[in-house]
């Protein structure tokens, strides 16, 4: 069992920050995460897109902020268990939290601190009755590597900017031996100047754009071969693909942390603004997996719940000492 001072569910930007704020209290922090590396959305969904709000960074791309936590929690040699989504809780003889992942590894901890997120993310799927035979085989629902796709045929399936800029992307950069732009409406709901960039390409024939149409079947001897298309007009059409990728969206679910006991509004954790505490004693909830009055979800002010949450998970670890502010423009920063 792995033991620790706090255990931090989620290793988004919010978790990380917070492990240097308990690192400064000397609390060590271990965090769980189903992704298989940190960073959360930052680093598995836009690692690439700037963000503008983050203090002192007029532009930071999610990425590079993701390293810079990294690099400032360093010192405080946290632990991680990766890959591994947190699916129960349960407080043992001593008072402490057990938490236990999907494949079994036990954490233990005095307290422990949500930093989910919107919680665990998964893709629109679809209706195609033989879909999830060819995920992991042809079927993407989120493009992490787009060399991945190098010298394949793919066909995309969306109207946002997603589907939209990705097919940009895999035909301009020749990546993509052949790209096929899939969409139920003559219409985008992506930005304008995206919409026309893929016209232009299609008029060039870089992009195959099919409007007013849906993927309706796969086929494929092991893995994908072939994806069916139901137009509007013009019946079934057949077009040879070595990858499906629907780009719908994501929808955020609180998962297993749903069933935990907590008080849930709005699909979040509702806690306490004094500390973020929850209604159950020693657990916390921080950045946008939690809901209060005038609640932002950004990412500034996930830092700033962390910081006083863990200002009280301190108190109640050691109720016999006073902790003292101490700043660390006068201290420094004294790792483990």
């Amino acid at each position: 069992m792995i033991q620790t001072d706090i255990i931090i569910i989620g290793a988004g930007p919010v978790g990380l920050f917070t492990v240097f704020e308990a690192g400064l209290l000397k609390l060590r922090c271990h965090l769980i995460d189903s992704l298989p590396q940190p960073g959360g959305q930052c680093s598995e969904i836009y690692p690439k897109k700037p963000i503008y709000d983050i203090p002192g960074f007029p532009e930071i791309l999610a990425g590079d902020l993701i390293d810079n936590l990294m690099a400032q929690a360093a010192p405080f040699k946290p632990g991680f268990t990766l890959g591994e989504a947190a699916m129960t809780i349960n407080t043992m003889n001593d008072g402490r939290f057990k938490v236990t992942t999907v494949k079994g590894t036990e954490h233990c901890a005095p307290i422990v601190m949500i930093a989910g997120g919107l919680g665990v993310f998964e893709p629109r799927k679809p209706p195609i009755d033989n879909l999830s035979i060819y995920e992991d085989k042809g079927v993407e629902y989120i493009i992490r590597n787009p060399n991945f796709y190098q010298d394949k045929t793919c066909v995309i399936a969306g109207g946002g900017d997603s589907a939209l800029d990705w097919s940009i992307f895999l035909a301009e950069n020749n990546i993509a031996s052949s790209v096929t732009l899939v969409h139920r409406s003559a219409s985008f709901r992506g930005h304008l100047d995206s919409v026309q960039k893929v016209i232009d390409l299609a008029e060039k024939g870089k992009i195959n754009l099919i409007t007013e149409a849906e993927v309706t079947g796969l086929e494929g001897k092991g893995l994908l071969e072939e994806v069916i298309i139901t137009h509007q007009t013009q019946g079934e059409l057949r077009k040879k693909a070595n990858h499906f990728i629907p780009l719908f969206g994501l929808k955020p679910s609180l998962g297993p942390i749903s069933d935990w006991g907590l008080e849930i509004e709005k699909n979040a954790i509702k806690v306490n603004t004094l500390d973020y505490s929850t209604n159950i004693p020693g657990i916390y909830a921080i950045g946008d997996v939690n809901t209060y009055e005038n609640k932002l979800k950004l990412i500034l002010c996930g830092f700033h719940e962390g910081t006083l949450a863990v200002q009280s998970a301190f108190a109640r670890i050691f109720p016999e000492k006073k902790n003292v502010l101490k700043y660390t423009t006068v201290n420094g920063v004294q790792g483990f």
